[in-house]
């Protein structure tokens, strides 16, 4: 593995003035893995879901980097990191290559943002290695099985089988359209920032990682389990669920399901707010990280 530093990636569709930073690469072996590496000070460390890469978290990076050193990743097959089509895109590959990432940093003190897959990889590290974490903030996620409930399921069997693969792999469909019914208010998504959500995701190649992450959520369920089973390990590091109550993929549910299960977990809940936070609210995002 070697790191290197090169200006921003030349898209078409990607603007700069959104997305202003320099890029950072890790060589790992199955690729190129791209990431952003700015500021100084105690790291904020960024973790994204599907179908989005590091653009989503580009106003707090903004703000933070200002007093922190903000870290947010491109998983292999989104955003700038390569997209090799002969890849798994299982989520525990992509666990090993977040560590072998956050290895390679030497990083301490670590603030952990989490949001949608970004759950369960993200905090695979932290279970790893929990002496790195200072806070975890989760924002609708999960990181236990959830194989015997029907709303995962559904949702699993339809985006993640044949008509979903296909939607997905010839039409851009999860980025496209399905990203928009998670939103609290798709309208406020203007169509110039969510094509940033899925025109990275250029040919029907580079679409796998996408379609591959719904199945997932039922086929991982043995990953999920081992990760909820070790949570005692992260159990006492503050944790701040930040949770907008308009999702329709995490909903109050697997809110209460957390509050339930862990260890006086600070909650804020986003009444007007979808499935990302850190695009629709970014304010309360970055209230949060300057009390971390």
């Amino acid at each position: 593995m070697n790191l290197s530093t090169q200006k921003i990636t030349e898209k078409k569709w990607l603007d700069r003035k959104e997305y202003p930073f320099e890029s950072n690469y890790i060589k790992l072996p199955v690729g190129n893995m791209h990431y952003l590496d700015v500021g100084e000070g105690d790291p904020i460390v960024m973790v994204h879901g599907n179908p989005g890469w590091s653009f989503e978290f580009r106003k707090i990076i903004k703000e933070m980097s200002k007093t922190n050193r903000c870290i947010a990743v491109d998983h292999i097959g989104f955003g700038l990191s390569d997209k090799p089509y002969d890849w798994d895109y299982l989520p525990s590959k992509h666990a090993e290559n977040l560590e072998m990432l956050l290895d390679s940093l030497d990083l301490k003190n670590i603030t952990l943002v989490v949001n949608d897959w970004g759950g369960p990889i993200g905090l695979s590290y932290a279970i790893k290695h929990p002496e790195k974490i200072k806070k975890i903030v989760v924002m609708n996620s999960w990181m236990w099985s959830v194989e015997n409930e029907d709303h995962f399921q559904k949702f699993s069997q339809f985006m993640g089988g044949p008509i979903g693969k296909f939607l997905t792999k010839n039409f851009n469909f999860f980025g496209k359209i399905a990203l928009k019914t998670v939103l609290g208010d798709k309208i406020k998504l203007s169509k110039h920032i969510h094509k940033h959500f899925y025109a990275h995701l250029e040919t029907k190649e580079d679409r796998k990682g996408c379609y591959v992450f719904p199945k997932q959520i039922i086929e991982a369920s043995d990953w999920f389990n081992s990760l909820w089973e070790q949570r005692d390990k992260i159990m006492d590091i503050p944790m701040v669920i930040l949770w907008g109550m308009k999702d329709t993929a995490f909903r109050e549910v697997e809110l209460n399901y957390w509050i339930d299960n862990w260890k006086n977990p600070e909650v804020i809940k986003l009444e007007r707010v979808g499935h990302f936070p850190q695009e629709e609210d970014p304010e309360s995002l970055i209230k949060v990280l300057k009390e971390a």
